[in-house]
């Protein structure tokens, strides 16, 4: 997906992350100077709603990987637009 977007998979996440209205950070952790400019380079990554949206096609939002867990559905989960910058 990142590649058919024209960008690399840490552009990709780092967009992805930033999207989000709560988020006003992404926490990296490169192990080398190429991986950090590289993150460094991707934090301008706006991704289109297409993009987005094909995202939520692979893992729909609010997709709870530990069902043994209760928990709450904050609304960012069940409003698409919440999700949205």
């Amino acid at each position: 997906m990142a590649a058919d977007a024209g960008l690399t998979l840490p552009a990709l996440a780092t967009g992805f992350v930033l999207s989000h209205p709560a988020i006003t950070s992404v926490i990296i952790g490169p192990r080398t100077h190429d991986q950090l400019t590289s993150l460094l380079d991707a934090a301008g990554t706006v991704l289109s709603g297409d993009v987005l949206d094909r995202i939520d096609e692979i893992v729909p939002p609010g997709t709870d990987l530990n069902h043994d867990v209760t928990h709450y559905d904050p609304p960012a989960l069940t409003d698409k637009a919440l999700r949205r910058r």
